[in-house]
């Protein structure tokens, strides 16, 4: 299970302008099922992901095509965590180990 942060590197309206193509990006990778959940931080300084993905270069890479990154106006963190406990509505993402 991977958290992802991501930090704006340039002003907001940079990011507006970018918000479309990165919506786009997001639903492509909820519908392939790597995204599990994502928004936006508080303040609006970047945004947060939760995804599970084969691997930690496998999700780079992917996240390397959003197009806050391909125009420079963001940077992402990956953490990498082992899910061993999660209340009842997130059961599923529980990986067996416990």
């Amino acid at each position: 299970m991977y958290l992802v942060l991501m930090n704006y590197v340039k002003p907001t309206e940079v990011i507006d302008e970018l918000l479309p193509e990165h919506r786009k990006f997001l639903e492509a990778n909820y519908q392939a099922g790597l995204f599990l959940l994502s928004g936006p931080r508080e303040p609006r300084n970047g945004g947060v992901i939760l995804a599970q993905a084969g691997s930690r270069w496998e999700l780079a890479a992917v996240l390397e095509q959003d197009p806050f990154v391909t125009q420079g106006a963001a940077t992402y963190e990956i953490i990498e965590f082992k899910t061993t406990r999660t209340g009842k509505a997130l059961r599923f993402l529980l990986d067996g180990e416990c």
